[in-house]
């Protein structure tokens, strides 16, 4: 029988686990907290699926990093959330999260797997893969059987085989041409974690004990609206519905449910996710004026991200990733 040989980790496996970790232990407390509030029976089994997948993935890790005589990170635990809280968030606005959680779960997992070499933490990240991909189609089929689910705008379908006959097609100004399917899309996209994005600000800005920190997120919010309005203008001019707002999904109470620590990382992390999207929607981007109002809308969130990871540092609530060696010195 060929025995595999066990190397050390690599600068993509450890990364990756180390992320994963804090992502995961984050989402503990989050899912722990909305599971003392929510009310429906089946937004209730979704929950618990959810959390039981973060203490799947945190386990595992810990496990990992036991076995090759790595320092376990600190992450989040018990003393970032107060799950006696008063209810933040109604039943809807559970689903919305997971639905968008999921998603970026999908594209970061399917984004690293190539990077993975070792056969153990590759099978790892297959599991978390297919346990999102699983977690995904069951929020995707209750929205559906709650009647929320915003599904992207439909557009005509091909009756015949046609190609592109003019540049105008990449040049906007020159025609003024529809959007592509893929535009549509990756705008409806953009829209959905923006909206998710000013939720997420609204409420977090009514529990957070920093000044700094809450004039920081209702400054994200600004710029989530300011984006939604970019993107629906978009979709608009060539007479395709929008998402609205889900802001009516948060409650009025202030008794913060989570540390400020957690609600920067949490924050932060949706700010450096919604560059990925954007960086993508570039690449799918054929329309000239689209690509650059991305750029633009990019450039600005970059900015606004590197302001949030100073709030943290000053805080002290940064935890130092895994660093290639020091050499020079």
């Amino acid at each position: 029988m060929e025995q595999e040989y066990h190397a050390g980790l690599s600068s993509a496996e450890m990364a990756n686990l180390w992320t994963t970790y804090q992502g995961d232990s984050m989402s503990i407390c989050v899912f722990s907290y909305f599971l003392k509030h929510v009310e429906d029976e089946d937004v209730k089994k979704l929950m618990t699926r959810a959390l039981d997948i973060s203490r799947n993935h945190v386990e595992m890790i810990r496990r990992i990093f036991k076995v090759e005589d790595i320092h376990i990170p600190q992450g989040f635990g018990e003393q970032d959330v107060n799950l006696g809280a008063d209810s933040l968030f109604t039943d809807v606005f559970y689903l919305h999260y997971v639905k968008q959680m999921a998603k970026g779960g999908l594209e970061t997992y399917s984004r690293l797997l190539p990077d993975i070499y070792r056969r153990d933490i590759r099978a790892f990240f297959s599991n978390c893969l297919t346990s999102t991909v699983e977690l995904n189609d069951a929020v995707t089929r209750l929205m559906l059987e709650k009647g929320i689910a915003v599904r992207p705008p439909a557009i005509p379908e091909a009756k015949k085989v046609e190609f592109v006959e003019k540049q105008s097609f990449l040049l906007e100004g020159l025609g003024d041409r529809p959007l592509t399917g893929l535009e549509v899309s990756n705008l409806h996209k953009n829209i959905l974690t923006n909206e998710l994005g000013s939720a997420l600000a609204t409420a977090f800005s009514q529990v957070v004990e920093s000044d700094r920190l809450r004039k920081y997120i209702l400054r994200g919010k600004d710029i989530s609206i300011k984006h939604v309005r970019v993107f629906t203008d978009y979709l608009n001019n060539h007479s395709l519905p929008a998402p609205t707002t889900i802001d009516e999904t948060v409650t009025d109470s202030t008794e913060a449910p989570f540390s400020d620590k957690l609600i920067s990382y949490h924050f932060n992390l949706m700010t450096y996710s919604g560059m990925g999207n954007y960086g993508s929607s570039i690449s799918q981007s054929q329309r000239s004026d689209l690509a650059i109002d991305y750029s633009r809308l990019l450039t600005e969130i970059m900015k606004f991200g590197e302001d949030g990871i100073n709030i943290m540092i000053d805080n002290g609530w940064l935890e130092q990733p895994p660093m290639a060696a020091e050499r020079k010195s």
